[in-house]
């Protein structure tokens, strides 16, 4: 469609006559450009701006997966191919965003990606293994964003995450080590002997 019409075009565009148009421009309600010719040019991208609106882009499908330490590597991939066929049967195009790291908070490169891209408007559907590989705690705030922007949050597998209790007792670990850390010393013999404590308590458990 073309932006800059003559009179009869603007005339139809805007539902009135000629005449009103005229009228308008008398009494300096509505004054068109002119060309070198002095034709009158109407701006339809001012006067029905929704017509030269861009069409709404498509927003994409996001499949997220997370494991908390390298040595879960391989659970790592494991999901990656769970997700990718499971979006690849449904037909969707995806984008897959992985990360290495502990569910206990929300430090990490590709979860803050997938947080700026769903504020952002661009994502509309997150897929996910388990709703422990989002965040072991709070994602029930990154579900009320996605409700918030419109975002369709699909978990493949909703019962228990076979590796939870080994995920959890990593973050915990983490957890004791930093604070640890900081109380005794991050070499000290005192901090060292805490996390040898609290390593066979949770082998023990596992």
């Amino acid at each position: 469609m073309e932006r800059f019409v003559a009179i009869g075009d603007a005339a139809k565009a805007l539902g009135v006559s000629i005449t009103t148009l005229r009228r308008w421009e008398v009494e300096g309600r509505l004054v068109p450009d002119r060309t070198v010719g002095r034709q009158r040019r109407y701006d339809l991208a001012k006067l029905k701006p929704e017509l030269f609106h861009a069409a709404p882009q498509e927003r994409k499908t996001i499949a997220y997966a997370r494991v908390s330490s390298h040595d879960q590597k391989e659970d790592l991939e494991r999901q990656k191919q769970v997700l990718e066929l499971y979006c690849a049967k449904q037909g969707w195009t995806f984008e897959v965003i992985a990360d290495l790291g502990s569910g206990m908070n929300y430090n990490k490169k590709g979860l803050k990606r997938l947080l700026d891209e769903i504020i952002d408007g661009k994502v509309g559907r997150l897929v996910i293994a388990h709703k422990d590989r989002l965040l072991r705690f709070g994602a029930e705030l990154v579900f009320a964003i996605c409700e918030a922007k419109d975002v369709e949050v699909l978990i493949i597998n909703k019962g228990i995450d076979t590796t939870f209790e080994e995920d959890l007792a990593k973050d915990v670990l983490e957890i004791i080590t930093v604070f640890s850390a900081r109380l005794y010393g991050s070499r000290s013999r005192k901090n060292q002997k805490l996390l040898d404590s609290v390593r066979q308590a949770v082998e023990g458990a596992c």
